[in-house]
């Protein structure tokens, strides 16, 4: 599970409600007809923008944020490399029974041993590598639009609130109660947007960039090992995708 995620929103809705309390009632931010126009509206703004299938698949996506922690790119470099000496030393036969983690690498190696050419195998990957990239934008776009729904919706709501309260204005101890409640619904807006679907949309981003920087290497690394490049030459092709903060890492462990 990644961490950085559930810490994130634990504390970010930690120190909301934990404000809330210090300042008065916790009741008195609670709403329901509010909480019906925010999230409702949302959500049914968004299904009206995506199909029904698009808008569920970008929660299941989502659920990779807390479940799966993040590989970082360079931990591939070390494995490609064992890979590669193992497949000069044995054959590429060798490697059918090798235990990859990574699910992209692993078919890059299955193709190889079945018999594919680099150049084939490289297509093959790169057109899965595509179809990935697209899934993951469609999460990513159906999340920044949740995030810029919801604070509209918020004002929708506060607009229904106001015209209730002008309604009462015969009855002046209920405006501010009805004030109050009114603005609730702006609250809920900003902090669904802000604090969820706006970062999720961000955490989701760059997982794709990392797996897509992944999914690179392993490409780069299953034409190496199938072409029989040396270990130098081998790390030479993988740190080129690398930035400089993951080549300084692989150069320290090397040291």
């Amino acid at each position: 599970m990644d961490l950085a995620t559930l810490i994130g929103l634990v504390a970010g809705f930690g120190l909301i409600i934990g404000s809330i309390m210090m300042s008065g009632p916790l009741g008195a931010y609670i709403d329901l007809p509010s909480v019906a126009i925010v999230f409702g509206g949302t959500f049914a703004a968004a299904f009206i923008a995506e199909a029904l299938g698009q808008v569920l698949g970008a929660f299941k996506v989502a659920m990779n944020a807390f479940i799966h922690k993040a590989i970082p790119p360079e931990d591939l470099v070390p494995v490609i490399l064992e890979l590669g000496n193992k497949a000069r030393k044995e054959g590429i036969v060798a490697l059918e029974g090798a235990e990859i983690t990574d699910p992209f690498l692993a078919r890059g190696v299955r193709l190889g041993v079945d018999g594919l050419s680099p150049d084939v195998i490289a297509l093959t990957l790169e057109s899965e590598l595509e179809g990935l990239k697209k899934r993951h934008e469609r999460g990513q776009k159906i999340f920044k639009f949740m995030g810029a729904t919801a604070p509209s919706m918020g004002m929708i709501g506060t607009l229904i609130g106001l015209v209730a309260m002008l309604g009462s204005l015969s009855d002046p101890s209920a405006i501010g109660p009805a004030m109050a409640v009114a603005l609730l619904t702006t609250l809920y807006g900003a902090i669904l947007a802000f604090l969820v679907f706006v970062p999720l949309a961000e955490k989701l981003e760059n997982r794709s960039s990392e797996e897509a920087m992944r999914s690179r290497l392993a490409i780069v690394g299953v034409q190496a090992i199938l072409n029989g490049d040396n270990t130098l030459v081998t790390q030479s092709k993988l740190m080129a995708h690398l930035g400089p903060k993951e080549r300084a890492k692989i150069s320290k462990d090397d040291a």
